[in-house]
């Protein structure tokens, strides 16, 4: 079994009476990527505040590397790298002294030699000289993520890390999360932007009203023994009424373009109904699941707990 790194029991959060998360459990083991998600307003930050201390749980314990952030907070949140929102720099500072700053405040003793290898793994070893200001975005987030592994914490957490990215920021970023996580830093993500998640999670949690609805294995969602089909179509009332007599999840349908949802081992029933049904079937195209869809079923009505 593999080390946990992070691990919540039972976290509650109470303003008055109102719950704002109830009863949140999960773990993080080492070197794993994992997604929080949930609609605006769910309880994501919240748990995020929790377990860095930001505000005071009701209930519950969070353990970091094995550490009470109740009873060892100290020692607990030194294992612990952060940006919550959107990172804070001296802007009129170069990256460097940026980053020589905040090794200044750190319990532990940094060198130079690992503030360097810090900028290089975070490929900022072109711009780290000059001034913030200069930076693009995406440099300012990698700054930032360099500024939380600068102590080298067990577990990284990220509130929204890819915000206002354009694709290639995105894209630059998603790689430096995994080329972390093969390193064997923990990574929790928490992020509205579910085709990023999909990309870069290996497991995942969602929150709804508070509550833990759901935790997967992306390699699940992506093999699991239903098959996503677009379907192209000459007659679309026609095909709609053979579908609904066939063992298929009708998830979307514009003009004559129909998404379907089947098991693997009814997928030949589709095209042999259509057929039958004088229906030309002119595209049948397999697609990967999406974790949006996954995302939609489980929060449209409230989803099962898991």
């Amino acid at each position: 079994m593999s080390e946990t790194i992070l691990q919540l029991e039972h976290v509650t959060k109470k303003i008055g009476q109102k719950a704002i998360v109830q009863d949140i459990s999960f773990d993080i083991h080492k070197g794993e990527v994992f997604g929080l998600l949930g609609p605006n307003g769910a309880g994501k930050t919240t748990i995020i505040r929790s377990i860095v201390g930001l505000i005071r749980r009701t209930e519950g314990t969070v353990l970091i590397n094995g550490k009470n952030v109740d009873t060892d907070f100290k020692s607990a949140i030194s294992e612990v790298g952060a940006i919550i929102e959107n990172p804070e720099f001296y802007m009129y500072m170069s990256g460097w002294n940026n980053l020589k700053q905040f090794a200044r405040m750190s319990q532990k003793p940094i060198t130079d030699e690992h503030i360097r290898e810090i900028v290089e793994l975070v490929k900022l070893t072109d711009a780290i000289n000059q001034k913030v200001k200069t930076y693009s975005l995406g440099m300012r987030q990698r700054l930032g993520v360099a500024q939380a592994l600068i102590h080298n914490p067990a577990l990284l957490i990220l509130d929204e890390p890819t915000n206002g990215l354009d694709p290639q920021g995105m894209a630059e970023f998603r790689s430096l999360i995994r080329d972390l996580a093969t390193k064997g830093t923990s990574v929790l993500i928490s992020s509205h932007l579910l085709s990023e998640i999909q990309q870069i999670t290996d497991r995942f949690a969602i929150i709804n009203k508070g509550v833990l609805t759901h935790i997967e294995k992306m390699s699940d969602l992506l093999e699991n023994n239903v098959a996503v089909y677009k379907l192209k179509v000459t007659n679309p009332v026609t095909t709609k009424a053979v579908l609904h007599k066939l063992p298929v999840k009708l998830i979307a349908e514009k003009e004559n373009l129909f998404k379907i949802e089947v098991a693997h081992e009814d997928v030949h029933l589709i095209a042999r109904a259509l057929i039958q049904a004088d229906i030309d079937l002119l595209e049948m195209v397999p697609m990967q699941a999406s974790l949006e869809e996954r995302f939609l079923e489980l929060t449209k009505s409230g989803g099962e707990k898991a």
